[in-house]
C-alpha cells in the first residue's frame, strides 16, 4: 500500500541522508529517503571511494620502494582502473538499495523540490513530512568564470575519479584538498601534471603542511606552480592551451578544475519557504535550519564542515534529535551532547591523502590565535622518531601541537608524513577529550612506532 504521508522526508541518498534515515527509522518513525542519482552518493561513487582506491597503488609501490632491499615493481594502470571499478560496484547502487529495503526505509527516485511547509515534491506527487524534512543534497564543484574554460569542457572532480583513459598531460586548476590528491593520483598513473594555485597549496592547514605537500609533488615530478592564476583557455586539436596571464602558458590533453565547492540548493524550491536557492543552509547544532522548526540540513549542504565523516557525524546527532522530538523526549544540546555536532566547530579531523600524507585535527596556530586563545605551539621533527625511519628510509615529516595554555590541552594537531593517518585518531580523542598534558604523559606509546612522537612533543612542552 503506497502512501504519500511519512514522519520524516530525507532529500538526498548519500552516506550523509542515508545515516539520517537510518537512525530516525530505527527510531520508530517512518522514513522516505528521495534521491535523484546513485544511492550512495558523491562519496561512494565519484569522492572519497574512487579517489583513494586510485591513489592507493602508486602509494603502496612508492611506500615499498622506501624500504631498503624491497623490489618496489610496477603499477598496472589497467588493473588499478579495474579494482576502482569494483569499488564503486560499476556505478550501480542495487547493494545500497538492497540495504534501504532491509532498514525499512523507503526510496523515491528522481529530483526532489521543497513544496511548502514539510511538503516535498517528487514527479508531481507531493508528500508530506509529519516530524521533519531533512536536507542532505550534499555540494558540487564550483564552475569558476574564466574565459574559454567552459569551451575545453574540464574536468570536475567526477570526471576525474571515473577516468578511463589516462591524459599523458593534466593541468589541475587549484591548490585544495582535491586539486593536491588528484596531482597525487594522476602523476601516479603516469600523466604529465601541471598544478596551479594562487597562493600556496592547501591553504586553511599549517603552513608546512602545504610546504611539505608541494616539495613531496615536486618529487613525483608534478610541476607546481603557486603565485599564478589561470586567464583563458583554448583547445584545438586536442590539446588544452592554458593562459597564465604574464606568466605565460601550459599545454595538456585535459583540464582539471577544483576550485571550491557550491551547495546543491539552486532548484531545491527554497523560495517557497522564503529561502534562496543557490545559498548554504545555516543550522544550529542539532542541524536545524534557522528559523524552522521541522526543516534539517546535514552534510556539505550547510557548510559546517565539508567532509563526508563529519557529515555523517552530523547525520547521527539530528537523526537522533528528531526522535526525540518527535516523542516529546529529553534533548541534550548541550554541548558535546547526544544531540549536537559540538566537534563542528574546533574538533575536525581531516586526512590529506597525498605524499606525504597530512593528517590534522581541531584549530591550526593561525586559528588558535584568531579565536583568542593563549597559546603555546610545539614542533617536532616526525623523521627523528625511531619508528619513523624504520617505516620508511629517509622519512620526512612534521608533527605540531597547538596547547591551550590556560587549560593546558590540546587545540589543535597537525601532522605530515608517510602514513600518518594512522596517528590521527589519537589525536583527535586527546582534543575532543580536552585531556590534560598532565594526564597525556600517561598514555605511553609503544616502542619503536611512529606514535611515539607522542612523547617527544610532551618532552619538548615540558622544556
Amino acid at each position: 500500500m503506497s502512501t504519500t504521508e511519512y514522519d520524516v522526508i530525507v532529500i538526498g541518498a548519500g552516506p550523509v541522508g542515508e545515516n539520517v534515515a537510518d537512525r530516525t527509522r530505527a527510531g520508530g518513525l517512518s522514513t522516505l529517503i528521495i534521491e535523484a542519482e546513485l544511492v550512495g552518493g558523491d562519496c561512494s561513487y565519484w569522492a572519497c571511494v574512487p579517489s583513494k582506491v586510485l591513489l592507493r597503488g602508486a602509494s603502496a609501490l612508492r611506500a615499498a620502494g622506501r624500504v631498503d632491499g624491497v623490489d618496489a615493481g610496477t603499477l598496472d594502470v589497467a588493473a588499478t582502473l579495474r579494482r576502482r571499478d569494483s569499488f564503486v560496484s560499476e556505478w550501480s547502487d542495487d547493494g545500497q538499495v538492497e540495504w534501504l529495503r532491509g532498514a525499512g526505509i523507503d526510496l523515491v527516485r528522481g529530483h526532489a523540490t521543497i513544496a511548502g511547509e514539510r511538503r516535498v515534491a517528487v514527479d508531481g506527487t507531493v508528500y508530506t513530512a509529519r516530524q521533519a524534512v531533512v536536507v542532505a543534497t550534499g555540494s558540487a564543484a564550483l564552475m569558476p568564470d574564466i574565459p574559454g574554460l567552459a569551451d575545453v569542457q574540464p574536468w570536475q572532480s567526477r570526471d576525474a575519479t571515473s577516468v578511463k583513459d589516462v591524459p599523458a598531460r593534466l593541468v589541475i586548476v587549484g591548490g585544495g584538498v582535491v586539486g593536491v590528491e588528484m596531482a597525487t593520483a594522476f602523476a601516479g598513473l603516469g600523466s604529465r601534471v601541471t598544478l596551479l594555485a594562487r597562493t600556496g597549496l592547501l591553504g586553511p592547514m599549517e603552513p608546512f603542511a602545504g610546504e611539505l605537500v608541494a616539495a613531496g609533488l615536486k618529487e613525483l615530478g608534478v610541476d607546481v606552480r603557486t603565485g599564478v592564476s589561470a586567464s583563458g583557455f583554448e583547445r584545438v586539436d586536442g590539446v588544452v592551451t592554458v593562459q597564465l596571464g604574464d606568466a605565460g602558458s601550459v599545454e595538456a590533453e585535459q583540464v582539471l578544475v577544483a576550485t571550491g565547492r557550491v551547495p546543491r540548493t539552486t532548484d531545491l524550491g527554497l523560495d517557497s519557504i522564503g529561502l534562496n536557492g543557490g545559498d548554504w543552509l545555516t543550522t544550529d547544532d542539532t542541524l536545524r535550519v534557522d528559523g524552522f522548526d521541522w526543516l534539517y540540513a546535514t552534510g556539505d549542504v550547510n557548510h559546517r564542515a565539508l567532509l563526508t565523516h563529519q557529515g555523517k557525524y552530523q547525520a547521527r546527532a539530528a537523526g537522533d534529535v528528531i526522535v526525540a522530538r518527535a516523542a516529546a523526549g529529553e534533548v541534550q544540546n548541550a554541548p558535546w551532547g547526544r544531540h549536537v555536532a559540538t566537534a563542528d566547530h574546533e574538533a575536525v579531523p581531516q586526512v590529506v591523502f597525498s605524499d606525504p600524507e597530512v593528517a590534522s585535527v581541531g584549530l591550526t596556530e593561525r586559528a588558535a590565535r584568531d579565536a583568542g586563545y593563549d597559546i603555546r605551539v610545539v614542533d617536532y621533527d616526525l623523521g627523528s622518531v625511531s619508528g619513523a625511519g624504520i617505516h620508511a628510509d629517509g622519512f620526512t615529516g612534521r608533527a605540531r601541537m597547538v596547547v591551550d595554555e590556560k587549560r593546558r590541552v590540546l587545540l589543535g594537531v597537525t601532522f605530515v608524513g608517510p602514513d600518518v593517518s594512522e596517528l590521527l585518531q589519537a589525536a583527535t580523542v586527546a582534543v575532543v577529550g580536552e585531556v590534560p598534558l598532565e594526564r597525556l604523559w600517561h598514555a605511553v606509546p609503544a616502542f619503536p612506532t611512529i606514535n611515539e612522537v607522542w612523547l617527544r612533543l610532551l618532552e619538548t612542552y615540558g622544556r
